[in-house]
């Protein structure tokens, strides 16, 4: 679904990104991890169009996507999340997901200003929409409460929906479970297990090696903006590399 190749990204002398080559398969969870700075949130800034890489090509179910903007990206079936949350904090967590499909709506502006039957169906559909999506992450109580008034925990959730909400065939993880704890990290796993059952496509980069097990069915790791391993949980646990470059030499079997 999702190809990167010799994907490069250089700030004057620094190589942010060198070479950068993977695939994210249709329908599974693939993980990227790597210690702080290795290039992880570069590399899905250019994914989502946030960046635009200087050599290589990203290419989505077929079309290049190396240089296209993000709404155009987003368009396309990609949505993603942030390591900082980016919530309206004033609006609802029903409004921040209305927002989020705005781009699904058909209606025109003039429909929109003269309240058309057809503007008035697509809000309809669309509020139920949003009110289900918001039952599926556990947040049906907080429809009406203000995103910056919820928890922490439930923002993430809240942000993650959004995300869902552009109706998305792919969707990039930016730490989802930053500042969660152990409980609601595997909560939010067991949340992206069935966004995959659901026929979703997820990349995740994560520093929580709980969730990556949990949830990703391969691994890439990127350290110094090279991808030094591929494979499954197993395999990249014991891979020397990985052991020095983001697990630390003296690092137990079951830190990973």
């Amino acid at each position: 679904m999702l190809k990167l190749t010799n994907v490069s990204r250089q700030f004057g002398g620094l190589a942010a990104l060198a070479n950068v080559t993977m695939t994210v398969p249709e329908g599974q969870v693939t993980g990227l991890i790597g210690p702080n700075g290795a290039g992880k949130t570069t590399l899905i800034n250019n994914i989502s169009g946030l960046d635009h890489p200087t050599g290589g090509t990203i290419r989505f179910r077929d079309a290049d996507i190396s240089r296209q903007p993000p709404h155009k990206i987003t368009a396309l079936g990609i949505a993603r999340t942030y390591q900082n949350i980016r919530l309206f904090g004033e609006m609802t967590a029903l409004e921040n997901l209305l927002i989020g499909q705005h781009g699904r709506g058909k209606a025109t502006i003039l429909e929109s200003l003269v309240f058309a039957p057809r503007f008035r169906r697509e809000e309809k559909t669309l509020r139920a929409q949003a009110l289900e999506l918001l039952e599926q992450f556990g947040l049906q109580d907080a429809a009406h409460t203000p995103a910056g008034a919820l928890p922490y925990g439930d923002q993430r959730r809240l942000e993650m929906a959004r995300a869902i909400a552009t109706d998305p065939h792919l969707i990039l993880l930016d730490e989802p479970t930053a500042g969660m704890n152990p409980v609601e990290t595997h909560q939010l796993g067991e949340q992206i297990l069935r966004l995959q059952a659901s026929g979703l496509t997820v990349l995740v980069i994560e520093h929580d090696m709980s969730l990556i097990q949990q949830v990703c069915d391969e691994i890439y790791v990127l350290n110094f903006g090279q991808i030094i391993a591929h494979g499954t949980h197993d395999a990249i646990k014991r891979d020397p590399q990985v052991i020095q470059a983001y697990l630390g030499e003296d690092a137990e079997d079951g830190a990973a």
